[in-house]
């Protein structure tokens, strides 16, 4: 028999459930809401899923991709210390918090599920003031403020790991099922002929997120002929925005350069090892398909990409080395040695998968729809609500 996941109005009227997810910006933010997206329309088959965002965002690239509705609010970038912006904030908030509540009434949101970044703040204070149930996942081993904020206010609170900042149940970053589900044992002779790499011999996967990172380019191709001289294969994602000057090294020398990565899938099946950036995001999954990696942490912030490595090169999945430390010479020296050593990056990798968790969106979209069933009755009737509002206006 085929469950019917659907929800029952105020007046009577029966229409599928309804969450709206609301992670925009950067793929930290957005990825984790896909996962979600992508868990619940798989728990609830019908369930209407819309995902909140800017115009500022990658989401108007990501999010259509994975075929789900994209509603745009006006962004509200929260600013790490005082200044001008800081003064304009309450403005720009109660802007961007009349659009929302627009458009959790059009698609008849039964629950709000936030991730943080720009449109995440004000999707918490509309889903607040219309009594829809909150939901928040927090990524990052440090909280950011709209999170801190939204936790005050959410029924569910999640985390990617402990100490965040948040009172939250941790159940690891929600990561989309291709990868959580991926058999890179399986693939990895399909994977290295879609990118054209040797068959045989170790490959380094090389990327710094969705717009490359210069330093890990220059270390690495300042290190590019040691690397091809010591049978070392390179797939490198350089970031679509730069260049690289490799001096005749390419795909015949076992060297491949490409300005992005769609499928993030296959080039973490053809990898024997990672080197990368250690945003929440990329942690997560490197780790979920249990591959050992050298986490060169961006220098910004108050260094939470190192405490989101942390974790996993503790447990001896990965090394990190600070951003500075990041040189040909390094490359050389230590990553090229760590790529020949079989023994090695296997006891790694298993203990960089012993990190990783494969059901976080799940458990995620599990508990946003228990909230969809459960708090329906319990919403105002939203359009008296604003006659009445009209009403305190005249």
């Amino acid at each position: 028999m085929t469950t019917r996941h659907t929800t029952r109005d105020p007046s009577g009227t029966t229409r599928p459930r309804s969450v709206v997810v609301a992670g925009g910006g950067t793929a930290g933010h957005i990825e984790p809401a896909m996962a979600v997206a992508d868990a619940v329309s798989a728990l609830a088959p019908g369930t209407r899923v819309t995902a909140l965002g800017t115009t500022k965002g990658l989401e108007g690239r990501l999010v259509p991709a994975r075929g789900y509705q994209l509603e745009l609010i006006p962004p509200v970038p929260l600013p790490r210390r005082p200044s001008g912006d800081l003064l304009r904030l309450p403005g720009r908030v109660a802007g961007a918090v009349r659009a929302t509540r627009r458009i959790l009434r059009s698609v008849d949101a039964d629950v709000v599920v936030g991730f943080g970044g720009y449109v995440a703040l004000p999707a918490y204070l509309a889903a607040k003031s219309l009594r829809i149930p909150v939901v928040i996942h927090e990524a990052n081993a440090r909280a950011g403020l709209a999170n801190r904020v939204g936790a005050r206010l959410a029924t569910r609170v999640f985390a990617a790991v402990p100490g965040s900042g948040v009172v939250a149940e941790v159940v690891g970053m929600p990561v989309r099922a291709t990868i959580s589900g991926l058999d890179r044992a399986g693939l990895r002779a399909e994977a290295r002929a879609h990118f054209g790499l040797p068959t045989d011999g170790p490959v380094v996967l090389v990327f710094g997120g969705s717009q490359g990172a210069v330093r890990l380019n220059d270390g690495v191709v300042g290190a590019a002929g040691d690397l091809v001289a010591a049978g070392v294969g390179v797939l490198h994602a350089y970031g679509p925005k730069n260049t690289l000057e490799l001096g005749g090294i390419g795909p015949a020398q076992g060297y491949v350069a490409v300005p992005y990565l769609t499928r993030m899938d296959l080039a973490y099946a053809a990898a024997d090892l990672a080197v990368c950036r250690s945003g929440a995001m990329t942690v997560a999954e490197v780790a979920s398909v249990g591959l050992p990696a050298v986490y060169v942490p961006l220098a910004h912030g108050n260094g939470e990409q190192a405490l989101n490595a942390a974790p996993v090169v503790d447990a001896g999945g990965g090394i990190m080395v600070a951003d500075g430390d990041f040189t040909p010479a390094y490359v050389r020296d230590t990553v090229v040695p760590l790529a020949q050593d079989g023994d090695r990056l296997a006891r790694m990798g298993a203990a960089a998968a012993g990190c990783g968790h494969r059901d976080a969106a799940g458990t995620v979209a599990a508990a946003a729809l228990e909230l969809a069933a459960q708090g329906t009755g319990a919403r105002r009737d939203w359009s008296a609500t604003d006659d009445r509002r009209r009403g305190r206006q005249r």
